[in-house]
């Protein structure tokens, strides 16, 4: 018989809002799941950021090992910024390596899988995509046109919209909240209908879907989830809208229901989450710091200022480029998502920046002013630690990465923006990532009601390996966690290591040059792009 596995991407999922939902009764699957299975935290990388923890999850590497740092990627000769594709993910994921052993594989809304990687089985990437651009995150080419006619299939709810994506992050309007959060409980139903057609029209030894509304709803209704804030909820439509929040946690919950019996009481399920989550009570402008601190100059003295519907700077992405007096500028940060500066040295053709005699003593001030930094307002300091690139990403592409990566006290994002003060308190606490998240786990061999010991995000590649009953590539620096399993199933079944993964190529795929974007589309897009400060 034929193993077969179950992953559900649980985005920004935290045991401290599942286990109140638990103890509530709202979420009575899960329950059963934490009583007949493993669970643990598990421990992110660094920054517990969506793109390079998910990509360290199915890989079972580094963020200086893969390549991924942010949901963007600073182009090595100069200061722009893109959006990171699938094709910088440079090492083999556990799609590519069930493939590559004959085993089927179908994955569904995880990052950085656009355009979409050929495997063997179905793909349906999830990335900033506009609704008209779903064909293109589809693998094999024909699965969106036998999507299209499943039964209430909207393509504009199961799209990933930027402008969402920035609400999640800055916030939004009252009179907004009820209908977003209706947004994110109809679009999980969404991605359901997809998997669970594939389930049963191609059932593979390797099924995965990752369901994002966690993270959104936490990002914004933070206050309302959260135990030690529900004593602050007073008014009728805070309350509304912690029952919404409700709502969807038990959505949720009867969904993963739904699949485990799809996939059957022979199968592996495993539930992890990319971070956690906590609250953010202030904002560290970190550019206005390194303004006050003579390394950072605005163009024609005109900052980016922050407003109220405008906190970190999601809005401002990419827009650095001319925001910034490149005369005068020797440190910026260009994303609020990467809590990372960048240092510009001078070399390879630019003028601009400081020698590269001059690095180490920059960076080793920057990194000494930042941990002396106090918020005014509470006497605490606002830095909880900050990384070099050498220490947080050892690895062959740590090139790739900021020069240095902050840790800010209460978890927080930094802003990109301008501001009178380095560091404001906010109105009302927002959900930011932390990076203790979590893993559950049930299936043959798998020990029951057992709690462990935090485990790290890279070990969950192996361990989803080992359920296949695939080697571990020697090159994977995640382990594969025996204290998951029965110590029986371990001896008729040991670990074997495998040769290492086989070297990354470039995706290519017959006809991605010819796709053409119709006028809508294309106007759509740029429309997008424009919001987020990719074009003007």
């Amino acid at each position: 018989m034929k193993k077969r596995t179950v992953l559900i991407g649980l985005d920004g999922a935290t045991f401290a809002i599942l286990d109140p939902f638990i103890n509530a009764g709202i979420m009575p699957f899960l329950k059963e799941f934490v009583a007949s299975g493993v669970s643990a935290e598990l421990l992110s990388v660094i920054p517990p950021l969506t793109p390079p923890a998910w990509t360290s999850l199915v890989t079972g590497r580094s963020p200086g090992h893969h390549g991924i740092f942010d949901f963007f990627l600073k182009e090595e000769k100069n200061q722009h910024i893109r959006i990171a594709t699938s094709q910088d993910v440079l090492c083999e994921t556990i799609w590519s390596i069930a493939s590559q052993h004959g085993q089927r594989v179908t994955a569904l809304n995880f990052p950085l899988m656009l355009p979409p990687p050929a495997i063997n089985g179905n793909v349906l990437s999830g990335g900033w995509m506009t609704w008209r651009q779903l064909r293109l995150g589809c693998y094999p080419d024909d699965l969106y046109d036998r999507l299209k006619a499943l039964p209430g299939f909207n393509p504009c709810e199961l799209a990933m919209d930027m402008a969402h994506e920035e609400r999640a992050i800055e916030g939004c309007r009252h009179e907004e909240y009820e209908d977003w959060i209706k947004l994110h409980i109809r679009r999980e139903q969404q991605w359901f209908n997809v998997l669970k057609y594939l389930m049963r029209e191609d059932p593979c030894e390797l099924t995965a879907i990752l369901f994002d509304g966690i993270d959104k709803i936490q990002h914004l209704c933070w206050r309302f989830l959260a135990p030690d804030h529900v004593n602050e909820i007073l008014s009728p439509w805070e309350q509304r809208i912690r029952n919404l929040c409700m709502e969807y946690f038990s959505k949720l919950d009867q969904l993963l229901a739904e699949i485990a019996e799809l996939a059957g009481p022979d199968s592996t399920f495993v539930l992890a989450s990319d971070h956690g989550f906590g609250a953010q009570k202030a904002t560290f402008f970190v550019n206005t710091w390194l303004e006050r601190n003579g390394h950072l100059a605005w163009a024609n003295n005109a900052p980016p200022k922050e407003s109220a519907s405008a906190v970190l700077g999601m809005g401002q992405l990419a827009r650095h480029v001319y925001l910034l007096n490149w005369e005068k500028t020797v440190a910026y940060a260009a994303t609020p998502s990467s809590n990372g500066i960048h240092i510009v040295v001078a070399g390879s053709g630019n003028e601009r920046g400081i020698p590269e005699a001059n690095y180490e003593s920059l960076r080793n001030k920057l990194i000494k002013s930042l941990y002396s930094l106090v918020n005014p307002a509470t006497g605490e300091h606002v830095v909880a630690h900050v990384w070099t690139r050498e220490e947080a990403f050892d690895g062959p592409y740590m090139h790739l990465a900021p020069d240095l990566t902050l840790s800010l006290k209460d978890g927080g994002f930094v802003s990109i923006l301008a501001s009178d003060l380095p560091v404001k308190l906010r109105s009302k606490p927002a959900g930011t990532h932390l990076p203790e998240g979590v893993i559950l786990a049930r299936g043959p061999g798998i020990r029951k009601g057992i709690a462990l010991p935090q485990l790290s995000i890279l070990d969950v590649a192996p361990l989803l390996l080992y359920t296949l009953g695939l080697t571990i590539p020697r090159d994977m620096e995640g382990r594969m966690p025996e204290e998951v399993f029965e110590p029986s199933v371990l001896r008729l079944r040991p670990v074997r290591a495998g040769e290492p993964s086989e070297p990354v190529r470039p995706v290519e795929r017959e006809g991605t040059d010819k796709v053409v974007f119709d006028a809508d589309a294309e106007a759509e897009f740029a429309a997008r792009l424009r919001a987020l400060g990719y074009m003007e």
